[in-house]
């Protein structure tokens, strides 16, 4: 795919970058186990506000995994446990007095098959807002209005807000799944592999609205469409499997890693490709 990466040498050692900045979401050494087994490891990200933070990597590496411990999602997997930090703003998310479901209203997630639920299409906007109480219920339309406009599906729903979401094509769900993420006005929305389960037109009303919601909130793209990695992406961290466990292997700006990668694995990995939508 990049014939004209450089060849680099296997000793070369890799010292992740970082973007300029003050980190709005880091990890420091975090590792998650499954039982004895390392799954992730010594991982150690910055990421920073108002940008698309990718990650690509080949399937297995981790990157999954990674995505669900900056919202605490980790912990709903039975068996799995994590060591090393996660910040918000320098502070632990996984401190005790941290409430897990007011911190994933801050930090939402949107899947890779839209995830709606057997309600209307009003009641799956509101679900959180309502969830959390932190919005009055005569402010919830307001709030539908909002989230709907702001992920470009008010004008094609206004009408049938009563209406199941299951009615919806998969491509309006999976907006309407960014809408109930809205809601809440969260300041980092995390993104796994969003449009690979989406037709081309759908796919990129997706794209559009990541590059519009960038302005004003921080997202996280986990890609293994590296078109789209260079479309969207500021920043991008490739992660890799090295024996066995997955590693951030680089971070740089988006095109310094994709154009001239300093790591052997980030090289192979590249030159190799893997398509589109696998986990």
């Amino acid at each position: 795919m990049h014939d004209a990466l450089p060849i680099v040498e296997a000793e070369k050692v890799c010292v992740p970058a970082e973007p300029e900045g003050p980190a709005l979401l880091e990890t420091r050494g975090l590792c998650v186990w499954a039982g004895n087994r390392a799954l992730i490891r010594n991982v150690n990200l910055k990421i920073a506000a108002k940008q698309v933070f990718g990650l690509i990597g080949p399937s297995g590496a981790g990157k999954s995994t990674l995505l669900k411990c900056l919202n605490r999602l980790i912990e709903l997997t039975p068996g799995l446990r994590i060591e090393g930090e996660v910040l918000l703003h320098g502070k632990s998310i996984y401190d005790r007095a941290v409430d897990a479901d007011g911190l994933r209203g801050r930090i939402g997630i949107l899947f890779q098959q839209p995830v709606v639920f057997p309600k209307s299409i009003y009641q799956n906007v509101i679900f959180g807002v309502r969830h959390l109480g932190v919005v009055k219920q005569h402010d919830w339309p307001a709030v539908a209005e909002r989230a709907l406009s702001e992920s470009a599906l008010w004008d094609e729903v206004k009408d049938r807000l009563k209406e199941p979401a299951s009615r919806l094509s998969v491509g309006q769900q999976q907006r309407l799944c960014l809408a109930r993420t809205l809601a809440n006005e969260p300041e980092v929305i995390l993104m796994d592999e969003p449009t690979s389960a989406l037709d081309p037109r759908s796919a990129g009303a997706i794209e559009e609205l990541i590059l519009r919601l960038k302005s004003q909130r921080t997202i996280v793209l986990v890609t293994h469409n590296i078109p789209q990695a260079r479309r969207l992406a500021d920043w991008l961290a490739c992660l890799c499997v090295n024996e066995g466990v997955g590693e951030v292997m680089e971070t740089a700006c988006c095109d310094k890693l994709l154009d001239n990668p300093s790591c052997q694995g980030v090289v192979e990995y590249l030159r190799a490709g893997e398509p589109e939508g696998r986990g």
